[in-house]
């Protein structure tokens, strides 16, 4: 089952094979930031297997790990459509939004939940993690 997924524009798109099995809920305030919003969801696959198409800009920043963590949007609309970690190089995550699917899986797990904002709660049975998981 192939997914596609896009920026605001449909300038920048990726393609993957399906919704994928690590799903991650960030709270860390750099993922507030970029977001917008209280969170963000990324869903991580395998390099290999995900298909890039459009114009793309990058932004870096050191992660509280010390190591990299980049994220490309479209220099159009400036929608962040993946991020990639340089602590896992053989993967990219995508961000679950730009799938733009209310039925897309949940997140498996929930990390740095220490800046989570207080009225917002995921489910009791998923991982969670008051700082990035060890």
């Amino acid at each position: 089952m192939t997914m596609k997924a896009r920026c605001q524009c449909g300038q920048l798109g990726a393609t993957v094979p399906g919704p994928g099995d690590q799903i991650v809920a960030c709270h860390c305030l750099a993922c507030q930031r970029r977001t917008g919003a209280p969170f963000g969801v990324i869903a991580y696959y395998d390099r290999a297997v995900v298909t890039l198409t459009g114009e793309v800009r990058e932004y870096s920043r050191v992660a509280d790990s010390g190591n990299s963590f980049t994220t490309g949007f479209c220099p159009t609309c400036g929608s962040t459509l993946y991020a990639r970690a340089d602590k896992h190089p053989q993967m990219i995550g995508i961000t679950v939004g730009s799938f733009a699917d209310p039925g897309h899986p949940p997140p498996h797990r929930a990390v740095f939940e220490d800046t989570r904002h207080g009225w917002f709660a995921f489910a009791a049975e998923m991982a969670h993690f008051p700082q990035g998981r060890t």
